[in-house]
C-alpha cells in the first residue's frame, strides 16, 4: 500500500429537509386544519479515530464527501427524519487542518475518537407552526438551512515511540529491518527512502513502534530537500534515535547538520530525548571506530553508541536502552496526566 500522510478533501454536510404545507380534510371530521410538519434535520460530517489505517490513500482518489439532506415533512404532523451521516475514517494521528492549512480543526490522537466536524443544516418549520388563534389557515412554510462546506487538509503524524533521523544513507531502513520485520527499500543512493516505515519491535515484556523518517539534508527546516514535510512525523515520537554514518570522513559535522535543523524545526523536536549511535561499525576498523567515537561525543556531548545494521552487532543493547527511555517517557506522561486530573 502506498504511503500517503497528506491530503484534500472537500467535505459539506446535509441541508436541512423542507417545511410541509398540509391541510387535513377528512370526512366527518368537523374541524381539519394545517398539518404540515416540519423537515428534518441534515446529516453530519464526522471525523473517527479507528485502527489499521496507516496511511490517508483512501483520500486520494476520494476527494468529495457529502452528508444526506434531512427528509423534507410530511401532512399529518410527521417530522422528515434526519438525514444520515457521513463519517471520514482516519488512521491515528490524523490532523485536519482549515484550507490556510495553519488553523488546526481536529486533532485524532486517540482510537475511537470521534469528532462533529461540520453539523447539517436545521429542518425548515411546516405550516402547522405558524398555526395561531387569528391565523387558522397559514400557508406559510419554511426551507430547510443550508449545511456548511468546506476544503479541509488532513495530515498524518505518524505516532511512534521511537523517530530515527539521520543524513541519507545513515543506515536507518537497515536499521529498522534489523529490529522489527519491516522491509524498506534500502540501496546505496542518496534518499532511497522516500516514505516513512513503521517498525514493531516486540520484546517479552512489551513492544515499541520504531519510525523510520527519510534522510534529512542542510536546509531541510526551510524546505530543502524532503524538508519540513517528514519532521512532522517525528513531533510525537518519545524519544529520537540519531544514526550517524561511521563511513563518512566527518562524522561531527554530520550530527551537527541534523541537530541544527531539529533545533530550527521548533522546541518540540529540539528538547525531545536524544539517542546518538555510531553505525556502520563493520566497516571499520577498531582504532577509526574509537577515533570517530571520541569525536563524535565530544561534539555532542552525549554517549554514543557503536552499531552496525547489518552485522547486528550492538544492535540488542541499543533495543534495551530505547525500551528502557520509551518506558520511563511514558511514565512520565502518565504522572503528568494525574496531576492535571481532578477528581
Amino acid at each position: 500500500m502506498k504511503f500517503l500522510d497528506e491530503a484534500k478533501v472537500f467535505v459539506k454536510s446535509g441541508d436541512g429537509g423542507n417545511g410541509c404545507m398540509s391541510f387535513r380534510r377528512e370526512k366527518y371530521i368537523e374541524f381539519g386544519g394545517p398539518d404540515g410538519g416540519d423537515g428534518g434535520r441534515g446529516g453530519d460530517v464526522i471525523l473517527e479515530c479507528v485502527e489499521g489505517l496507516n496511511t490517508l490513500i483512501d483520500y486520494r482518489y476520494q476527494q468529495h464527501f457529502k452528508a444526506k439532506r434531512g427528509h423534507h415533512g410530511m401532512g399529518k404532523d410527521r417530522t422528515g427524519g434526519k438525514g444520515d451521516d457521513i463519517v471520514l475514517r482516519l488512521p491515528q494521528g490524523t490532523q485536519v487542518l482549515d484550507e490556510d492549512k495553519e488553523t488546526v480543526l481536529a486533532d485524532l490522537t486517540e482510537l475511537g475518537q470521534r469528532v462533529i466536524l461540520l453539523k447539517g443544516g436545521d429542518g425548515g418549520l411546516g405550516n402547522a407552526h405558524f398555526k395561531s388563534s387569528t391565523n387558522r389557515a397559514p400557508r406559510r412554510t419554511e426551507p430547510g438551512f443550508p449545511g456548511q462546506e468546506a476544503w479541509v487538509w488532513l495530515r498524518l503524524k505518524l505516532i511512534a515511540d521511537v523517530g530515527l533521523v539521520g543524513l541519507p544513507n545513515a543506515g536507518k531502513s537497515t536499521f529498522i529491518s534489523a529490529v522489527s520485520r519491516a522491509r524498506p527499500k534500502v540501496a546505496d543512493y542518496p534518499f532511497t527512502t522516500l516514505h516513512p516505515n513503521l517498525g514493531m519491535v516486540r520484546r517479552e515484556d512489551g513492544e515499541l513502534v520504531i519510525a523510520d523518517i527519510p534522510g534529512l539534508i542542510e536546509g531541510a527546516s526551510e524546505g530543502h530537500g524532503l524538508g519540513t514535510r517528514f519532521l512532522g512525523h517525528v513531533e510525537r515520537c518519545g524519544a529520537l534515535l540519531h544514526l550517524i554514518d561511521g563511513t563518512a570522513e566527518d562524522v561531527a559535522e554530520n550530527y551537527r547538520i541534523v541537530r541544527a535543523e531539529l533545533d530550527a524545526y521548533g522546541d518540540v523536536l529540539a528538547d525531545k530525548t536524544e539517542i546518538l549511535a555510531l553505525n556502520k561499525c563493520d566497516a571499520l576498523l577498531d582504532e577509526e571506530i574509537e577515533e570517530k567515537k571520541a569525536l563524535l561525543e565530544d561534539a555532542s556531548g552525549r554517549t554514543v553508541h557503536v552499531i552496525s545494521g547489518v552485522a547486528h552487532t550492538g544492535v540488542d543493547a541499543l533495543v534495551h536502552l530505547l525500551f528502557d527511555v520509551v518506558r520511563e517517557a511514558r511514565e512520565a506522561e502518565l504522572g503528568e496526566e494525574q496531576e492535571g486530573f481532578e477528581p
